[in-house]
């Protein structure tokens, strides 16, 4: 099973891809070609964790064969980022970790999941520097949502109190800009559509180190199940979410983020193909700042749930101020 001391020198990367490129396999590396075969990327399969390929791209049998060999991912996405396919590496046949995974019943995990969230929205908010009292209102709001969920309670209510967080948050996250708020996949303006994009990237990456250890990803603890929905990968990358938004907010200081980077057609928001490479790049890099907390975090939660230890050691992950 992969050791963090390996997993830190594995390599999580992003393809924007152009009509005609081909993906392939030579002397262990993955080669990428464009039409003409000139090599646009190259990189060894050793030290290869996971390939995220956005566009249209060709793919040899050869390469999905080493993908499963050299135990790499490679992640298929629309130019919308949409996911469409996931091919290689993954842990088969870890039935015990599965066996305790179905017998699991009851809200006390997603309790701890949601309050860490909330935790770490109220950390990230504390990054702000110029805070206005609304903000500093908002950040005592979220502590006290925090402080409620300390005790046992029930599912609804915990969805009640995630809800209220969120329209704390997100207003006061994006206080600096004009904005209607938070409307996951409507794709009414450009933050919405560049959360959604945020958020894949990282459900990306969490699911295919979830898959490592052999977890079933559509099977959760707290968010409910239903037909091909990968409910384990929503609940563990619950309290990762600020990092993106915060990279965006970050992102919309700099300029990087802007409305004239997205095109609206079918009433909805899209960003325009010559832009992902930016929107990639600062996505990516908030991401992998912390690429090994991630991993470590996931697996603590594996061998918590292996030893099915007390509800006090569902492990934390942190934001760092």
């Amino acid at each position: 099973m992969l050791s963090i001391s390996d997993f830190q020198k594995k390599q999580i990367i992003f393809l924007i891809t152009s009509q005609g490129d081909k993906l392939s396999f030579y002397n262990d590396n993955v080669v990428v070609k464009d039409k003409n075969g000139t090599i646009k990327h190259q990189s060894t399969c050793y030290r290869l964790f996971m390939i995220c390929v956005i566009g249209n791209i060709s793919i040899t049998s050869g390469l999905i064969q080493r993908s499963k060999k050299f135990g790499f991912s490679i992640c298929l996405m629309s130019t919308t980022f949409k996911v469409y396919e996931v091919l290689g590496a993954r842990m088969e046949g870890n039935t015990l970790l599965r066996q305790h995974q179905y017998a699991y019943v009851g809200t006390s995990i997603g309790r701890k999941i949601e309050q860490n969230k909330i935790a770490n929205q109220s950390a990230t908010l504390k990054q702000i520097r110029n805070k206005s009292e609304y903000l500093k209102d908002g950040i005592e709001m979220l502590d006290k949502l925090m402080e409620a969920l300390k005790t046992e309670t029930d599912y609804l209510t915990i969805m009640g109190i995630e809800g209220n967080a969120a329209k704390i948050y997100f207003p006061r996250m994006y206080e600096n800009v004009k904005w209607t708020g938070r409307k996951p996949r409507i794709k009414n303006d450009y933050i919405n559509v560049t959360l959604d994009i945020g958020y894949t990237m990282l459900f990306n990456i969490v699911d295919a180190i979830l898959q490592v250890y052999g977890f079933d990803t559509y099977y959760g603890v707290f968010h409910r199940c239903f037909y091909m929905r990968k409910s384990l990968v929503c609940d563990i990358m619950e309290p990762m979410r600020p990092i993106v938004d915060y990279a965006i907010r970050r992102a919309i200081n700099l300029g990087q983020c802007k409305n004239d980077d997205f095109e609206e057609y079918n009433n909805q928001w899209h960003l325009k193909y010559t832009r992902s490479s930016t929107y990639v790049q600062f996505l990516m890099s908030a991401i992998l700042e912390y690429k090994d907390d991630i991993f470590i975090y996931i697996q603590k939660y594996y061998r918590y749930f292996m030893k099915m230890k007390s509800i006090e050691d569902v492990p934390v992950f942190s934001i760092r101020r």
